[in-house]
């Protein structure tokens, strides 16, 4: 084929391998390297509302650009690796300050951070054979929040000595919010959506999510935590990206790992409800801080567990 006829596929391949990267960027939050994935979440986003949807697409697009100014691996830039942290902090500086053009500049520009705190993070975690996952939006969201601090929250109520009890329209809004929280999206049709986005990428991440959601219902009930803050998906988000991950990505799925998945699903919601409790009357946020941490824990020992498919060697 002579050269000018492979420049001019190239160049009209351009656009299109823009948009599945960032597309990618924005299914890769919860792990997936699908377009179709991605599409479906900026549908959820934009379904939740519009400001939400430019933020989240113009966030992961910012950190993208900057992944890739700075020289960053190439496959990782088509997987969609370099946009999710981006994406997920400019929504929490939407969240967290509001829509103007100064909260736009800094969503780009804190997005553009995040790029290189994601290529620190990778390389000093890479030698422990763990993932970078969402700390680098944690880190970077968080500096925000120390920095430029709003009215100090109050502090979540503490848990009471029964079991909670929801009605039914409470728990739906809690299993459906449990996957929208992932986004800070709150109206449970965009949680649906997202949930759809993962069935089309993968029916065991969204099996995996469905079920993290429901039992973080149950054991933040258990733990006789706030109807209102359960049913608003506080503490199922977690939960969501611990099972999405644990169970869903790193690890093969065998029964031994599903219930190793459970068991971190149930430990990610007393730290998510803590973290809360401690941040809250600053200001602060958890993020997704306890996902991380939860998911490092159990990865990181799983190499010490001797059951089937209990090992790193995907994660790898």
């Amino acid at each position: 084929m002579p050269a000018e006829g492979r420049v001019e596929r190239q160049r009209g391949r351009i656009p299109a391998d823009i948009w599945r990267t960032q597309l990618r960027g924005i299914a890769q939050v919860a792990l997936s390297p699908s377009p179709w994935t991605g599409l479906l979440f900026t549908a959820g986003l934009f379904a939740d509302s519009w400001r939400i949807g430019v933020y989240g697409l113009l966030g992961a697009a910012a950190s993208a650009l900057a992944a890739a100014v700075l020289g960053a691996d190439r496959e990782g830039l088509a997987a969609g690796l370099e946009g999710y942290c981006g994406c997920l902090t400019a929504l929490a500086v939407l969240v967290r300050f509001g829509a103007s053009w100064r909260t736009a500049l800094l969503a780009v520009l804190a997005a553009a951070v995040c790029a290189v705190v994601r290529a620190a993070a990778g390389r000093l975690l890479g030698r422990a054979g763990l993932p970078a996952l969402t700390a680098p939006f944690c880190l970077v969201a968080g500096a925000l929040a120390v920095a430029l601090p709003t009215a100090p929250a109050a502090a979540p109520p503490a848990a009471g000595n029964g079991f909670t009890r929801l009605s039914a329209a409470q728990f739906g809004h809690a299993f459906c919010d449990g996957v929208g929280q992932v986004f800070f999206l709150d109206q449970w049709y965009a949680g649906l959506i997202l949930l759809a986005g993962l069935l089309v990428a993968s029916r065991t991440a969204a099996v995996a999510a469905a079920c993290g959601s429901l039992a973080a219902i149950l054991v933040a009930c258990s733990m006789g935590l706030p109807a209102d803050r359960v049913a608003a998906g506080l503490y199922g988000y977690n939960a969501v990206l611990v099972a999405i991950a644990v169970g869903a990505t790193f690890l093969t799925l065998t029964p031994w790992t599903a219930g190793y998945t459970a068991l971190a699903v149930v430990a990610s919601v007393p730290l998510t409800a803590a973290w809360q409790s401690f941040v809250q009357p600053s200001g602060g946020s958890p993020f997704t801080w306890p996902f991380v941490v939860t998911t490092w824990l159990f990865l990181a020992a799983a190499p010490a567990l001797d059951r089937p498919g209990i090992s790193l060697q995907k994660a790898k």
